[in-house]
C-alpha cells in the first residue's frame, strides 16, 4: 500500500475529479496530499485554534480527575462518609472512563466526529454542574459515572483530530502542543485542586469545567468538522460486543483499583472479577476479529510499528503514574513532608518535560529520527529511577530535585516520538479507531502500575522487615549493646528502669520499620528502571516516521 493510496483526500489548485483506483496507486506529480479533515494551507491559523478548541476540552477532563484525587477527604467530610467509601468517587469514574474509550473511534464514525466531540464536551460540562450539587455521596459516585463516560473519548478524539489535521511533516508540532497540554495538567492539578478546596468548597473543583467547557463547544462548533470518510450511521451496532466490552472492562477495572485493599487473590471479590475479566475480554477480543463491523479495530496491531507503539505505552503508562504514585508516598511517609511540599517537589519532572517538550517538536519537524529519540528517552527516565534508588532517609529537597529534572527531560523524548511514530503507518480513516486503542493500553498500563506499586511497597516492606528483624535476636550481642546504649538515654530522659528498656525496643523496631520501607521503595525504583531499559530493544523493530511503505508485520 502506498501513501498516496492510504490518504483519502487529493487535491491540486485545480478542480480534480474523484480518483479511480489506478489513479490512487499513480497520483499524477502535481497532486499533493493534505489533511483530511480541512482543506486550509499548512500555515493556517484555523488549525491553531482547532487545536486549542480540541485540546481545551482533553485539558480539562485530565486536570479534573487530578484536582479529585486532592478534594476526596473534604469530599467525604462533607457528605458524612469514610475516606475509603468516597474512593468510589475516583473508581467509578475510572470504571466508566475504561469502557468509553475502546469505542471512541467506532462512535465517532457511527455518530459523526464532529458531533460526538459536541456531545462528550456537553455531556462532560454538565455533568460536571451535577457533581458539584450532589447533595450524598451514591448521587456523587452516578454523575461521576456520567461524567467519566462522557469525558473517556475527550482525549483520544483530540488526538484523532490533530493527527488528521496536520500533515505528516507538522505531526510532531501538533503532538507536541498536544502533549504540552496534557502534561501540564497533572501539574497543576494537585496545586489548584487544594487551593481552590481550602479557599472556596471541593464543590468548585467540578464548577472550574464550565467555563472551559463553554469555550471548547463553541470552538467546536465553528471550526471542527468531519473528514470525509466518515460514514455517519453506516456501521452496525454491536451490541453484543458492547456488552463484553462493558463488563470485562469494569471487573478489570475495579480489580486493579481495589485488589491491595482486599489481599488480592485472597479475597473471594477479587478472584471472581478476574475470572469475568478474563473470560469477557477475551470473548469480547475474538468476537471483534471476526465481526463484520467491529466496535474496536485489533487488526491495527498487524502493523508492526503501531503493535511496537502499543507495547510502549503500556510501559510508559505502568512505570510513569506508578512513579507518579511513588515518589509522593516516599517523600510523606519516610521523608515526613507535608502534603503540599511533596507536590511542589513533585513538579520539576512536570516542568522539565513541559520545557522540552515543543524542543522535541521542533527537531522531528526538522527531520530527526524519533527512534533515536525514544531510545534516548527510555535510557535516560531509566537511569533517573536507578538515581532515585540511590534516596535514603536524609535524603533532601535538592537530592530528589535533580533526579527529577533528568527524568523529566527524558520524559520529553518519549511523549511526541512515540506517537507520531506510532500513529505513522495508520491509514487515516483508520485514526480514530488506533487513537482509541492506544489511549485505552495506556490506561490499562497507568491501572496496572499503580496497583503494583501499592502492592510492591506493602509486600516488600513486610520482606525486608521479617529479614532484618532475623539479624535483630535477644542473642544478638549488637542488638543487646544498642538497646543498652537507648535505653541508658531514656533513663537519662526522666524514664524509669523499667520503662526505658520498653521504648528502647519501641524506638528499634520503628527504625526496622523505616529501613525495611526504604529497601522496598528501592526494590521498585530499580524494577521501573530496568523495565525502562529493557523496552529499548523493541524500538529497532519500529519504522521511521514518515516512511510510507506497508508496515504490516504478518509481511
Amino acid at each position: 500500500m502506498t501513501a498516496s493510496s492510504r490518504s483519502p483526500l487529493l487535491t491540486t489548485a485545480k478542480a480534480v475529479p474523484s480518483p479511480g483506483p489506478a489513479s490512487l496507486l499513480h497520483p499524477a506529480p502535481s497532486v499533493s496530499v493534505i489533511s483530511a479533515s480541512s482543506t486550509a494551507p499548512v500555515d493556517s491559523p484555523q488549525r491553531w485554534i482547532i487545536a486549542i478548541a480540541v485540546l481545551s476540552s482533553a485539558v480539562m477532563e485530565v486536570l479534573d480527575t487530578s484536582v479529585v484525587n486532592v478534594s476526596l477527604p473534604h469530599i467525604a467530610g462533607s457528605l458524612s462518609s469514610s475516606v475509603d467509601e468516597a474512593t468510589w468517587v475516583l473508581t467509578s469514574y475510572i470504571v466508566a472512563n475504561a469502557i468509553i474509550l475502546p469505542i471512541t473511534g467506532w462512535l465517532a464514525n457511527y455518530l459523526g466526529r464532529k458531533r460526538l466531540l459536541m456531545t462528550v464536551v456537553t455531556g462532560f460540562t454538565l455533568s460536571s454542574i451535577l457533581c458539584g450539587l450532589a447533595p450524598n455521596l451514591p448521587a456523587l459516585i452516578f454523575f461521576r459515572v456520567l461524567q467519566g463516560t462522557t469525558g473517556g473519548g475527550l482525549q483520544p478524539l483530540s488526538q484523532a483530530v490533530l493527527l488528521e489535521e496536520y500533515p505528516d511533516q507538522e505531526r510532531g508540532k501538533a503532538m507536541a502542543f498536544w502533549g504540552l497540554g496534557i502534561v501540564a495538567a497533572p501539574i497543576l492539578g494537585p496545586t489548584l485542586g487544594g487551593w481552590i478546596t481550602d479557599s472556596y468548597s471541593w464543590r468548585w473543583v467540578f464548577y472550574i469545567n464550565v467555563p472551559v467547557g463553554i469555550l471548547s463547544l463553541t470552538l467546536i462548533y465553528l471550526f471542527v468538522y468531519d473528514p470525509p470518510y466518515i460514514r455517519r450511521g453506516s456501521l452496525r451496532v454491536d451490541a453484543w460486543g458492547l456488552g463484553m466490552l462493558a463488563v470485562g472492562m469494569g471487573a478489570l477495572q475495579i480489580m486493579l483499583d481495589k485488589g491491595q485493599e482486599n489481599d488480592w487473590f485472597g479475597s473471594d471479590l477479587i478472584r471472581i472479577l478476574a475470572v469475568v475479566a478474563v473470560l469477557f475480554l477475551a470473548s469480547f477480543v475474538i468476537r471483534e476479529l471476526t465481526v463484520k463491523d467491529p466496535i474496536v479495530h485489533f487488526r491495527l496491531l498487524q502493523y508492526r510499528t503501531f503493535g511496537i507503539g502499543i507495547a510502549l505505552v503500556v510501559t510508559l503508562g505502568f512505570v510513569l503514574y506508578g512513579s507518579l504514585v511513588l515518589l509522593p508516598l516516599f517523600m510523606q511517609t519516610l521523608l515526613g513532608w507535608t502534603a503540599t511540599t511533596a507536590g511542589i517537589w513533585t513538579s520539576p519532572r512536570g516542568i522539565a518535560t513541559a520545557i522540552c517538550m515543543p524542543l522535541v517538536g521542533y527537531l522531528l519537524g526538522k527531520g530527526w529520527d524519533g527512534r533515536w529519540m525514544l531510545a534516548f528517552g527510555f535510557g535516560g527516565a531509566g537511569l533517573a529511577f536507578f538515581g532515585y534508588s540511590h534516596m535514603t532517609l536524609q535524603s533532601g529537597t535538592w537530592d530528589i530535585f535533580w533526579y527529577q529534572v533528568n527524568q523529566g527531560f527524558a520524559m520529553a523524548f518519549l511523549f511526541v516520538p512515540l506517537t507520531t511514530l506510532t500513529m505513522s503507518p495508520i491509514p487515516k480513516e483508520e485514526t480514530g479507531y488506533a487513537t482509541s486503542l492506544y489511549s485505552v493500553m495506556r490506561n490499562i498500563g497507568s491501572s496496572m502500575g499503580i496497583s503494583f506499586v501499592t502492592t510492591s511497597v506493602a509486600r516488600r516492606s513486610q520482606f525486608h522487615q521479617d529479614v532484618l528483624a532475623s539479624h535483630l535476636g535477644s542473642a544478638s550481642l549488637p542488638t543487646q549493646q544498642v538497646l543498652g546504649h537507648i535505653s541508658q538515654f531514656m533513663q537519662q530522659r526522666g524514664f524509669d528502669s523499667v520503662t526505658a528498656p520498653q521504648k528502647a525496643h519501641a524506638l528499634l523496631y520503628q527504625i526496622l520499620q523505616q529501613q525495611a520501607a526504604l529497601l522496598s521503595y528501592v526494590d521498585v525504583f530499580h524494577i521501573m528502571g530496568i523495565l525502562f531499559l529493557a523496552i529499548i530493544p523493541l524500538i529497532v523493530f519500529m519504522r521511521r516516521a514518515g516512511g510510507r511503505s506497508l508496515d504490516v508485520s504478518s509481511h
